[in-house]
């Protein structure tokens, strides 16, 4: 509760006009990454293994919007601003939209669209099984993310299903872990694990809370 005074200076709910604009404004950031991979693919400037650099870098910024997504509703709790879960669908849509073209670039252009090669990989290799598997765990998220969904699910089961969200994430962080491995390279996994594990501790702690206030 003292963290959300801290924030009482500002507005908790905004214009539609000034929130409209914050929604575009944060769409074209949150698009600017797949926009320079386009320049670098145009302008042939991926480095000395173009297919790896376009993979990885879609991997990563799936992995950064997950983060954002995540990050909404404690942000909300903390600052009081109920503007910010207006954000989540765009946050988590944009989420899933580079996590198919993380998925299709490894398909495509990695497996040739040799899908008996994908499955042996999914198979043998386990950090492809975990990305695989959060991949397919999104794909229901984006699909009932609509109003209309909302309605059909019923709240509750809209919620119950949503919370996959939270599986996502740690095959996502165990994706990129075993991926590493190979190269005993933990740091940025790491940094990445540490945000995932503030983002989920922080619901536990706010579950904790409210089980014993209803004690």
């Amino acid at each position: 509760m003292a963290a959300t005074s801290t924030f009482a200076g500002l507005p908790a709910a905004l214009p539609a006009a000034t929130f409209n604009r914050l929604w575009w404004v944060l769409l074209a950031v949150a698009l600017l990454p797949l926009g320079r991979l386009v320049v670098l693919i145009a302008t042939n400037d991926l480095g000395a293994n173009p297919v790896e650099f376009v993979i990885r870098s879609l991997g990563t910024w799936t992995l950064v919007l997950l983060c954002v997504t995540l990050a909404v509703s404690p942000l909300r709790q903390l600052t009081g601003w109920t503007w910010l879960v207006r954000l989540r669908r765009m946050f988590g849509l944009i989420c899933f939209a580079y996590a198919t073209l993380h998925m299709l670039a490894f398909v495509g252009l990695d497996q040739a669209f040799d899908f008996s090669a994908v499955w042996t990989e999914v198979v043998k290799r386990p950090y492809v099984t975990a990305g695989m598997a959060a991949f397919l765990l999104l794909v229901p998220l984006a699909v009932t993310s609509t109003n209309g969904m909302v309605r059909r699910l019923g709240g509750r089961a809209w919620q119950r299903l949503h919370r996959l969200v939270y599986l996502i994430a740690l095959l996502a962080i165990l994706h990129y872990w075993w991926h590493k491995a190979g190269k005993n390279d933990f740091s940025e996994v790491m940094a990445y694990a540490a945000v995932i594990g503030v983002l989920l501790g922080f619901r536990v702690w706010r579950w904790l809370g409210t089980r014993a206030a209803e004690n």
